[in-house]
């Protein structure tokens, strides 16, 4: 027998046709699958960017020329605080793929990293979303020295 409410029939498997992100219609169906959910292509970034950052031996995201006006934006007044620096996502209606650029501390393994950033930011997207993620690509595009200070801005004004 097939419980209507949950749609899911003797066997506890759920109907075809039913995935997370686009339910059945109709009085029948039950309240959470009647009608279709997007998830637009920055909030997937986002979820991204926090898992790699989340990382231990990732120091930062982005290239170069990235990271530079990145730290111009935070600047600016409504610039953004670059959680998305760094990070490219492609979303359809199931599956989402996310390239990412990195800069990893000196002294770790960068294959243990990128396979740690890897297993990071597909359970995330995938856990927040319920899309499924086909491949997170990574190109490691600095290493972050010790002695390497970024350059910042002086908390005091030129006039005093």
């Amino acid at each position: 027998m097939t419980d209507n409410i949950t749609g899911v029939g003797a066997d506890s498997r759920p109907e075809a046709g039913v995935s997370a992100l686009k339910g059945r219609t109709g009085a029948g169906a039950p309240a959470e699958t009647r009608g279709k959910t997007t998830i637009a292509d920055g909030v997937v970034a986002k979820i991204a960017g926090m898992a790699a950052r989340e990382v231990p031996g990732i120091y930062n995201l982005g290239a170069g020329m990235a990271r530079a006006f990145g730290a111009m934006r935070e600047h600016v007044p409504g610039g953004g605080g670059g959680v998305t620096q760094g990070v490219k996502v492609e979303v359809g209606e199931r599956q989402a793929a996310v390239d990412l650029d990195v800069v990893v501390e000196y002294g770790v393994s960068i294959v243990d990293v990128a396979g740690d950033v890897r297993s990071n930011v597909i359970s995330a997207v995938e856990r927040m979303t319920g899309l499924e993620v086909v491949e997170v690509n990574i190109a490691v595009d600095d290493v972050h020295l010790p002695d390497e200070e970024e350059e910042s801005e002086p908390d005091e004004g030129r006039v005093r």
